[in-house]
């Protein structure tokens, strides 16, 4: 085990992989809703983009091909849910749910009084599930922020 005080670079970099039935219609849809730029495109079915400060690798990956050796899943992408899930912050919340919808996207649940700020638990198009936290306070005081 790594000491807490471990040098910086001792750390790994830590990417994100979302997987997607079409690669096109996946870049379209988070390049549209929260700005991400395509950065390379090491192989036709995989393309790397930047997300401000974090490098997402989405990869083209058919429904029902298996997603690991070492269980028995197999990719869907009707509206699914895990315990990771990204959480995108953006500065103008109701900008970017008009845009979500509008590429495809779906708002599931949307707080904006129960925290210290507007949050929405959504899904793209492909059912990958992710919140968008919205900036400022949207709260009245003494109210927890629900999250999953």
């Amino acid at each position: 085990m790594k000491s807490a005080n471990a040098p910086p670079a001792a750390r790994p970099s830590v990417h994100v992989s979302i997987d997607v039935p079409d690669l096109e219609a996946g870049l379209r849809f988070y390049r549209e809703v929260f700005g991400f730029l395509e950065t390379a495109r090491p192989f036709p079915t995989m393309a790397i983009l930047d997300a401000n400060n974090v490098s997402v690798c989405m990869h083209e990956k058919h429904a029902g091909t298996i997603s690991s050796s070492a269980g028995s899943d197999r990719r869907r992408y009707e509206r699914h849910w895990t315990p990771v899930h990204l959480d995108l912050h953006v500065e103008d919340f109701d900008a970017v749910l008009r845009e979500l919808r509008a590429q495809g996207g779906t708002i599931e649940n949307e707080f904006r009084t129960q925290g210290p700020k507007p949050a929405a638990f959504c899904s793209d198009p492909f059912g990958n599930g992710f919140c968008v936290i919205g900036e400022g306070s949207a709260c009245l005081p003494g109210r927890p922020l629900l999250h999953r």
